[in-house]
Formats: structure tokens, C-alpha cells, sequence
């Protein structure tokens, strides 16, 4: 019915701004679409925003920071002389989108195209001859931390420095391309081998001399192809950066789709696509992995992990296409693709290093990340504990009795209880959240009944989310595990748990802290925006916020758990509050609630206990390490441009990445006495078995091969240890 209201009232707000007999005859033309949808967007955030701000001064101020760094993130085009020029257009974005005449838009991009074309000739003359790889100098990687160039001389020598990193690079990779082809050839010779010959040419016999020919002429033939992509962006492309620029200065989660994205959208969430099963975003320059697809072809082939950056696609044994710079929209059209068919993604890893991952294209089915259990024995501690895994909240909402994880954790959980478990372990870990229903029905699993969360809207208007079934599935101990990227639907489950004291919260020192709802308004919809076809799109905007019981937001905190463990994610700047313009924390006033009162645990030596065996572990003494070390790669962003440094610095990068990779075999670290001494119980389901048919043996096998490889979980049990030990200190009494 909300939908309906805001769909009706823009409608009415944009059919008031065109000429319906013009619409009629579709005479719009560039300027009047522009008007209607600039006044769709503006009314859409000025009426339904949970924020209730008007498009003022200070969203301009915030929208004009915003356009200027989707224009040039990399700050590789202006000079700090237009800037200056554009700098008085701050505070009169609001202006613009009230009268539709977008002045800064008109200009910006008419230095920016200038720009480009002086850097395209740039281009040309500095590849006529080879760089210098002998030269001592560095670059700057960091945008933050570089300046404007104040002229052109200064740009030229950036430029320089830019195709001079990528054609060492590219000379570097293929000398590990070359080792690599000559170590097959060599196995090929000795195992008469049958594989499928490489499109490529061979780099076999090749001199260092035609390999950095062969290096220089790639990179120049990279950047030709960037310049004229970069060029054949129109009016359309850039008027949707100056409006995403304006709805993300409302807050990070309101987006502008214009028609291309909103059909990549809509693919995203209809849960089925052939490609890789990883979900996508744009991270300023780069393509950013911020989701792998429980299920998907990345998923299952490994390798691709979240906070990927996505450098460069090649089809098989194709010439890699560069994505630097690109729109994700048409970044993934380079990497969806038939079913069985070959993408090879060169990646950036948040360790720095460079990474080629193969991975055969998919169906993805969304759906196919369900929730799965185990039961887990371990002798040394004598317990026998229920785990259950789940990967998001889903649900399907077009059939009424469809499949959704509710009805699947009430199965496990059953299913756990016949199996006489001595506690259970739920792990939201990686879980971004899904359907609120589910966070509200789920928790009712564990609890009488009571109220679960409180969401409101920008007008204060409150709605309380309730479980009102006195049903208890599940009474017994329990765990909930949780990590930075333990999201939205995940954070009020758990959020809920630790209020009402039904469960011991374990993870990383916080959540990601998303508290916010969305909702998508198609603005192709109603009589008369039909008539604009596919020029209008759709926006995504944020409306309501979530409270916990006890009246404190998820939102930009996250949840606290009550028991800490090292968590790798935790380097990097991937929670809610590393976002621009993302809102803050706030409280409403809470709710009366009727605690749980099953179990009673000393808190403080739990906590005492869990941190002594922590400090002592050499697994959590090497994530610690890990995270030490990410930190400063990550803060390390000047780079050489000598080669014999780079050299230098990738062999420290390669032992680094050897320290970092917990799966490494190395029994002290990996798998230790406790964890091998585990026996996994995976009931086989008839369900199971069918869904992934030939490959369901070797997912069985990768499955406890995971959980064995898990500190988190090694300590999860042995936090379940101390809580029956305490329990059963308290029943002697």
C-alpha cells in the first residue's frame, strides 16, 4: 500500500512538471526527460526519505564531494584549476534539481571530455618509446593521499607514471606466465598429456627483451581501448553519476538505476543468472567482490573471496579486458556468460598481491545457499552439539508455502533435538541478512514469545515486529556466531538473542552495522510514465530503521558480541560506518520484555576463559598476525616503479600471502589434535542428494574439510564446554 502512495504521489508530482500532450505524442526531449526525472527523484527523497531532509545547501555541499569523485576518483583528470572552476557550484546542486537545468553537469563533463582528450594524446606520444624500468621513482597509489595536478606538465608526468606501472606489471606477469607454460610443457612431455591447447601465443623461447615488447604493446593497446570507452559515455551516463551522487548523499543505500543497472538489478534479485555467482559493486575505480554466492559456480571452484577487486576479465584463453574505471553494469556484462564456458578474472587481494582465477560459468540459483547442520562429537570434551549453518535469510516470496530458512532451521533444529545434542551452535557468520519476516519468525524459534525488533520510518511511526507463537522449538544452550559481515537480518536475530539473554553471543569485536530498510520504487510504472519507456528506471530508497528491544539502533554500531574472537575481515574498512554519509547511531525509547530464564551463566568467566585459551592458540596468534600485517599492506600505497624493487616487494608479497592463508598445511596452525580428533554426523537428505546430485560426496567432504579448518568454531565448542559445566554446577547445588 506504501508503494502505491509514493508511486501515486510522484506521479502526480512529475506529471505536474511536463507537457502530457507532449507525452502523449513522445516529443520529449533531452532536457524535459531530464526535468521529470530529476523532479521524480527529488520528491521520492524530500517526501519518503527516512532522513525527512530536503534537497538544501547542505545536500548539495555532500552531492557535490559525491559527483566529483565519481567524475575522477582517481583525481588522473582534472587539474586542480577546474576544480576550483566547479568549486562554485557546491551548494547549487539543490537549485538544479529543482529546476532541471543541471549547470554542473554541463560543465563538468565539458572539462572532464577536454581533459580526457589531452591524456588520449598523451597516451599516444608517451608509447612511441619504452619506459625506463631501471629509473629510481615512485607513484602514488592512494587517491586520498594525492593531490590535483596544478598543471599540465604535472598531469603528463602522472600519466607517465600510471602506464609505466601497468607495462611493468604486465611484463612481471608475463615472465610468471612464461615459468608456468614452460613447467607445463615440461609435465605434458613426462604424462603425455591431452590437454586442450592454449588460443594464446606461446611465450616459450621468448627473450626478456620481447616479452617487455610484447608487455608495451599490450598496455598501449589497453589504454586505446579505455580513452575510447571513456569518450562513447553520454549524456545518460553521467546525468545517472550527478543523480546517484545527490541519492547517496541522503545515505549510502539510496540509489538512483537507471535503465541498464535496474535490469542488472532485477537479474540480481529474481535469484537465477549463468555466470559466477558473486555479487558486484562499484568500490570508486574498481569492481569490488562484496558477496559469494552460497551455491555458485565461485562458491564451489574457490579461489574468488569478498573484498576481491576485480582488475582486468578474459573469456578462456582470451586477451584480458581492463574494468579499472569501468561501471559495474557493464562490467558484468564482460563476466556473466553461458553456462560451462570459461571467465578468467585477474584480481587484486587484500593483501595486494595479483591473483588470476579460472572459474567455469554456472547457473546460480540465490536459493541454493540453504541452511545445513551437523551434528559434532568431540571425545576429549565428551559433547555431542548440533551446528547449523546459514548462509542468508531467504524466503520465497511468490508462492505462500515457498521455501524460506525459517521453516528450514525449525527442520534442523527438530531434527537436532531427536539427535540428543548437548547444545547448538548457530553461525551467521558472512550472513548479509534477507527477509525481515524471517529475523522476527526465527527468533521465535528460541524464545516463548515477545517482541523481536522495532522498525521506524522518517515521520517516527513505529511498527514492532512480535513473535506470537508461545512455541519453543529449541530451549536448550545456545550459540550464536557472528562476524563484520554479519548483516541486517543477522544482526537483529542476534541483536534479539543477547537482549532477551537467550543465547551467548561469539564473533569479531562488532557486526557490520546495516540498520536500515529499503524499498525499490519502479518509476516506470502508471499511465503516463509508460510513455517514457525504458528512460526513467527505478530508485532504491532507504525508509525505515531498525531498534532493538532495549531501544538502541543496529544501525552503524552493529551488534556487540558478548564473547570476542579475532576475526581476519576485521583489517579491513568494510562496516556500515567506513561508508560516506551512512546514518548514525541513535535510540528510541525500549520495550518491556519477559527475559529468558532456561539458563544461567557467569558471564565474566566465560569471557575470562575463552580469552586465556584465545591468547593461547597459535591459530588466533597467526590471525592476529595476519591482520597486522594486511593493515599495513593496505596503508602501504606508495609504489616503485624500479624494477628491481618490485621484485623485491613481490617476493616479501608472496611470503606474506604463504603467512596469511590459514588453510595452509601446517598442523600447529591448521587442523589441530581437537579439531581432527572431531567426528562430523551429516544426516543425508533426500533433498540434498538431488540438488547437487554428482558433486553432493565431494560437498559433503568440503563441508567437514571447513569446519575442521575453523577456529571459530574450535572455540565455539569449547565455550559450549564451559556453559554445561556451569549448568550442571548449578543443578548439583
Amino acid at each position: 500500500m506504501k508503494s502505491l502512495i509514493i508511486l501515486l504521489s510522484l506521479l502526480l508530482a512529475w506529471s505536474a512538471t511536463a507537457d502530457v500532450n507532449k507525452l502523449k505524442r513522445k516529443e520529449l526531449s533531452q532536457s524535459e526527460k531530464t526535468r521529470i526525472i530529476t523532479a521524480m527523484i527529488r520528491t521520492a527523497l524530500e517526501n519518503y526519505h527516512y532522513k525527512g531532509k530536503k534537497v538544501d545547501d547542505d545536500i548539495s555541499k555532500l552531492a557535490y564531494k559525491q559527483f566529483i569523485k565519481r567524475l575522477d576518483y582517481g583525481k588522473q583528470f582534472f587539474l586542480k584549476e577546474d576544480v576550483v572552476k566547479l568549486n562554485k557550484f557546491e551548494l547549487s546542486i539543490d537549485d538544479e534539481i529543482k529546476s532541471g537545468e543541471l549547470f554542473l553537469l554541463d560543465q563538468a563533463v565539458t572539462i572532464l571530455k577536454k581533459r580526457i582528450l589531452e591524456v588520449q594524446q598523451l597516451h599516444k606520444v608517451l608509447f612511441k618509446n619504452n619506459f625506463n624500468f631501471n629509473k629510481k621513482e615512485s607513484i602514488e597509489t592512494d587517491p586520498e593521499k594525492r593531490k590535483y595536478s596544478k598543471n599540465s606538465k604535472m598531469l603528463k608526468d602522472h600519466w607517465r607514471k600510471v602506464f609505466k606501472q601497468s607495462t611493468v606489471s604486465r611484463y612481471l606477469s608475463l615472465i610468471e606466465d612464461q615459468e608456468e607454460e614452460v613447467k607445463e610443457s615440461k609435465e605434458k612431455k613426462s604424462k603425455k598429456s591431452k590437454k586442450k591447447k592454449s588460443k594464446k601465443d606461446s611465450l616459450i623461447g621468448l627473450s626478456k627483451k620481447k616479452l617487455q615488447k610484447k608487455a608495451h604493446a599490450a598496455i598501449d593497446k589497453k589504454y586505446k581501448k579505455f580513452f575510447e570507452r571513456m569518450l562513447k559515455d553520454g549524456y545518460y551516463d553521467y546525468l545517472d553519476k550527478y543523480i546517484n551522487s545527490l541519492t547517496t548523499a541522503f545515505d549510502p543505500h539510496t540509489n538512483y538505476f537507471p535503465p541498464r543497472k535496474k535490469e542488472d538489478f532485477d537479474i540480481e534479485m529474481s535469484g537465477s543468472l549463468e555466470g559466477i555467482g558473486a555479487v558486484l559493486q562499484e568500490d570508486s575505480p574498481y569492481i569490488k567482490v562484496v558477496e559469494i554466492v552460497a551455491g555458485g559456480a565461485a562458491w564451489r571452484q574457490k579461489g574468488l573471496e569478498v573484498d576481491d577487486l576485480i582488475l582486468a576479465v578474459a573469456q578462456a584463453d582470451g586477451e584480458p579486458v581492463d574494468l579499472v574505471d569501468m561501471r559495474v553494469d557493464n562490467a558484468v556484462r564482460y563476466i556473466r556468460g553461458k553456462k560451462g564456458t570459461e571467465v578468467r578474472l585477474t584480481v587484486k587481494k587484500p593483501d595486494g598481491s595479483r591473483k588470476v582465477i579460472p572459474i567455469i560459468r554456472d547457473v546460480v540459483e540465490t536459493g541454493a545457499g540453504f541452511a545445513k547442520s551437523s551434528v559434532i562429537s568431540s571425545k576429549s570434551l565428551g559433547l555431542k552439539v548440533g551446528y547449523i549453518k546459514l548462509p542468508k535469510f531467504y524466503r520465497d516470496f511468490e508462492k505462500s508455502n515457498g521455501r524460506n530458512c525459517t521453516k528450514d532451521v525449525r527442520k534442523e533444529l527438530v531434527d537436532l533435538k531427536k539427535r540428543d545434542v548437548d547444545a547448538i551452535i548457530l553461525d551467521l557468520r558472512n550472513n548479509g541478512g534477507g527477509a525481515l519476516e524471517d529475523a522476527k519468525q526465527m527468533s521465535g524459534l528460541f524464545i516463548k514469545k515477545g517482541p523481536i525488533v522495532q522498525v521506524r520510518d522518517g515521520r517516527n511511526q513505529l511498527e514492532i515486529y512480535e513473535d506470537r507463537d508461545s512455541t519453543v522449538v529449541y530451549d536448550g544452550p545456545l550459540i550464536v556466531m557472528v562476524n563484520r559481515l554479519s548483516a541486517s537480518a543477522s544482526e537483529i536475530l542476534a541483536g534479539a538473542m543477547q537482549d532477551y539473554g537467550r543465547a551467548i553471543i561469539v564473533g569479531s569485536e562488532f557486526t557490520h552495522g546495516k540498520g536500515t530498510v529499503q524499498q525499490v520504487l519502479d518509476l516506470n510504472r502508471g499511465t503516463i510514465l509508460s510513455l517514457l519507456g525504458p528512460t526513467v528506471g527505478a530508485l532504491k530508497i532507504t525508509l525505515q530503521k531498525f531498534y532493538r528491544v532495549t531501544g538502541a539502533s543496529t544501525q552503524y554500531k552493529g551488534v556487540t558480541p558478548d564473547i570476542f574472537l579475532p576475526d581476519l575481515f576485521s583489517y579491513d574498512k568494510n562496516r556500515e560506518q567506513d561508508l560516506d554519509n551512512s546514518l548514525p547511531w541513535d535510540e528510541i525509547k525500549g520495550l518491556k520484555i519477559t527475559p529468558w530464564r532456561g539458563h544461567n551463566y557467569d558471564m565474566s568467566k566465560l569471557k575470562k576463559r575463552s580469552a586465556s585459551r584465545v591468547k593461547k592458540s597459535s591459530r588466533f596468534q597467526q590471525i592476529n598476525r595476519n591482520i597486522e600485517i594486511l593493515k599495513k599492506r593496505r596503508n602501504d600505497t606508495l609504489v616503485s616503479l624500479h624494477i628491481s624493487d618490485i621484485l623485491k616487494e613481490q617476493e616479501v608479497g608472496k611470503k606474506l600471502s604463504k603467512q596469511i592463508k590459514i588453510e595452509e598445511k601446517n598442523e600447529d596452525i591448521v587442523v589441530t589434535d581437537f579439531l581432527t580428533a572431531l567426528k562430523f554426523d551429516n544426516k543425508k537428505k533426500k533433498a540434498d542428494m538431488e540438488l547437487w546430485k554428482k558433486d553432493y560426496a565431494k560437498r559433503e567432504k568440503e563441508w567437514i574439510e571447513n569446519l575442521q579448518k575453523d577456529p571459530g568454531l574450535e572455540e565455539a565448542l569449547n565455550i559450549v564446554d564451559d556453559m554445561l559445566k556451569m549448568e550442571k554446577k548449578v543443578s548439583l547445588r
